[in-house]
């Protein structure tokens, strides 16, 4: 994956390294530059190792570009979230970028961060890259929200692109891309047909008992729709609405019955949902 950088910005960039050492994970290796960071991890599970992935500045302009690599070493299991949302803020020109780089070897990562939000004006663009092995799982989700429907505002100008692939051993499960160029792609049937909130929950390995374990909660949402499917062993979630608090909800719960199949473990939340 190409990443063009720019002198103008913050240049951020966090690297974790997650080691299984004697009864529990733990944040074996950190490396951090700029504003990105990540708060001493907690374990409700007592060996998952909890984690919070902190962007203090709490907003992204034109310029800045963010990096995320995690290492999920054999036999680890770590799950990471967000204290808040990210918001792309208005760009005089320059282009705001994060990527995601995840790896992950026979070990388990989840990636259940809140929700972006993308001001009119902003020029983004968002990258992620998951690398499993053969026996590697994982589960992670993606929120956007472009505009602030709370207050009547839509992305009328600006530009994101969106592109997730995933990967194991190598050969792509999913490769995934969507550009907002235009006011017209927020009304297109390929597009977001006039819902201001998208969002892609993935969990892997999957079978068709969990496909239809899930279907049943993504029928009859009030102001949205969501739907299922599952190929390659990857269940994947869609959301559309105008609603982010919708999104989470909907995600959350999916997650209390996707943990258990794909990991073997209950579900136990960070604790910073309940905040």
């Amino acid at each position: 994956m190409t990443i063009t950088t720019t002198t103008q910005g913050w240049q951020a960039k966090l690297q974790l390294g997650f080691e299984q050492r004697s009864t529990k994970t733990v944040l074996a290796s950190r490396s951090q530059r700029g504003p990105l960071a990540v708060q001493r991890p907690f374990y409700p599970e007592g060996d998952v190792c909890h984690a919070y992935v902190l962007h203090p500045p709490g907003g992204v302009v034109g310029g800045d570009c963010l990096q995320m690599d995690f290492q999920v070493d054999p036999a680890a299991h770590a799950l990471l979230t967000t204290p808040g949302a990210t918001k792309f803020y208005r760009s005089a020109g320059l282009q705001a970028q994060q990527h995601q780089h995840f790896h992950v070897t026979q070990g388990c990562l989840e990636w259940l961060p809140q929700e972006n939000i993308f001001f009119p004006g902003a020029n983004t663009a968002l990258h992620s890259a998951i690398h499993l092995d053969a026996t590697a799982q994982y589960i992670g989700w993606e929120i956007h929200c472009l505009g602030r429907p709370v207050i009547g505002e839509t992305f009328a100008q600006g530009r994101a692109l969106f592109r997730t692939a995933l990967y194991r051993d190598g050969k792509p499960l999913l490769l995934d891309r969507l550009l907002i160029a235009d006011e017209t792609a927020l009304h297109t049937a390929a597009g977001l047909r006039g819902q201001p909130v998208m969002a892609t929950l993935l969990a892997t390995p999957a079978t068709p008992e969990l496909l239809e374990a899930v279907r049943p909660h993504c029928q009859d949402i009030a102001n949205g729709s969501a739907g299922v499917t599952l190929f390659n062993g990857v269940l994947v979630v869609r959301y559309l609405g105008n609603s982010t608090a919708q999104a989470q909800r909907l995600f959350r719960q999916l997650w209390q019955i996707i943990r258990p199949l794909v990991t073997g473990r209950s579900a136990t939340p960070p604790r910073i949902w309940n905040t």
